[in-house]
């Protein structure tokens, strides 16, 4: 079996820039079907951050507040009570590649700071918050409502891969099987697309956004970079240089150099693609004046790109490998 590896637009502090689809249980672009699980594999223990956490019974109210936990449980046959909608979807907040998922709209729940009050009226028996910050006064205060599925170790700061964020989630609602297969055929649509781009391999490529505020460009041991990674591509050595332990670099104008790659990509929050497109600071890269680069100008892909959930990464494995691929040549 292959090796596992590994906000909203509002929250600047804690998404730069906008990793990706849909498993479906009939074809690629529809979700597994997602009427609550009737069976599982119970005590069901999951490892955390936190400490190994034991989900005694099949959880029936499920609350999913960490970014892309919503779309893992629908993916794996259950339908939260409540989530929260990072990237403000609006509707049942999650994205095309889940939608329909929910016979009844969830309760949202706040995404930074959580809503506490309305968790706890909800009566979860089961909390997932497997991509967040992974800090700890969040953790201890979620735990007191119903047993909760904290980051993994080394999770903080929305760390957590999609692989890994399936793999605790299916093992919470008692269905691991259920979340390897689904990991399983998205490794075998990764291998596809890596043999038939050959021209991706060992190319430079910058993953970086435009926000109201300023540039920035994402670093090694991110959802967004592994997913390039994976397709044969390697983080521009000039980016990386500067990473620490955030997912991401800021880049200053006097700087904006430095996003030169053999594939540069940028990803618009808070602001346009026309409006990136057309500053002259951008068009003096030389990526960008050999015509190797892409500003996402559609939303449905740059969040594709940013949700990381086992449902997103097919989607985007879809939609945005062809246009890398249409770039790099």
């Amino acid at each position: 079996m292959p090796l596992r590896r590994s906000v909203q637009a509002c929250a600047l502090a804690v998404a730069l820039i906008g990793s990706l689809a849909a498993c479906g249980s009939q074809d690629d672009d529809t979700p597994a079907d997602t009427g609550q699980a009737s069976s599982g594999s119970f005590p069901a223990r999951v490892p955390t951050k936190f400490g190994t956490v034991t989900v005694k019974s099949q959880p029936k109210r499920v609350v999913a507040l960490g970014w892309g936990d919503a779309e893992t449980a629908l993916a794996l046959g259950v339908q939260p009570v409540g989530q929260s909608d990072w990237l403000a979807f609006g509707g049942d907040g999650v994205g095309p590649w889940a939608k329909g998922s929910y016979d009844k709209s969830p309760q949202k729940i706040g995404t930074l700071e959580p809503e506490y009050e309305k968790i706890a009226a909800l009566k979860p028996d089961l909390i997932l918050d497997t991509k967040s910050s992974g800090d700890q006064t969040r953790y201890d205060t979620l735990s007191k409502l119903a047993p909760t599925i904290g980051v993994p170790e080394g999770g903080d700061q929305y760390k957590t891969t999609w692989e890994k964020q399936t793999t605790m989630v299916a093992k919470a609602l008692g269905v691991p099987g259920k979340g390897e297969d689904l990991i399983d055929r998205t490794d075998r649509q990764f291998t596809d697309e890596k043999k038939a781009h050959p021209e991706f391999q060992g190319r430079t490529i910058t993953l970086a956004s435009r926000t109201a505020s300023g540039w920035g460009a994402y670093v090694h041991g991110t959802g967004r970079l592994d997913f390039v990674e994976r397709l044969g591509f390697k983080n521009n050595p000039a980016v990386e240089k500067k990473a620490g332990s955030a997912f991401s670099v800021p880049v200053s104008e006097e700087n904006l150099q430095m996003l030169d790659a053999d594939l540069l990509v940028i990803a618009p929050i808070g602001t346009t693609a026309r409006k990136i497109e057309s500053d002259s600071l951008y068009k003096a890269i030389p990526a960008v004046r050999k015509g190797h680069s892409l500003v996402f100008d559609d939303q449905n892909l740059s969040q594709a790109f940013a949700t990381e959930s086992v449902l997103s990464v097919r989607y985007a494995l879809k939609h945005v490998v062809p246009l890398l691929a249409d770039r790099v040549r």
